[in-house]
């Protein structure tokens, strides 16, 4: 599950609100071992994923780089691409 989470820092445009909860409910169903909890841990899993949010953006906002903001479109092409070096069919 947590291979899914993407780095958010440095980009342009800044992480929005809704990849800052995809990873955060990424986060607390690894923590939990749930993809979706029972009614009676719903309040709590919602409440984790909210401070777990909360605790990202503080993180994001709060970090400093020098390094040129990085391109969504030119990291998702990268990612791909290893992708497809990592799953190619192997050769005879």
């Amino acid at each position: 599950m947590c291979r899914n989470i993407k780095t958010l820092f440095n980009f342009e445009p800044p992480a929005s609100e809704l990849e800052i909860r995809d990873a955060s409910l990424q986060f607390v169903r690894k923590l939990s071992g749930f993809s979706v909890p029972s009614k009676a841990n719903e309040e709590a899993f919602e409440r984790a994923v909210e401070e777990v949010a909360e605790s990202a953006r503080r993180l994001i906002r709060s970090m400093v780089t020098n390094a040129e903001p990085k391109n969504r479109e030119v990291e998702a092409m990268k990612a791909k691409e290893r992708s497809a070096l990592r799953f190619a069919a192997p050769r005879d």
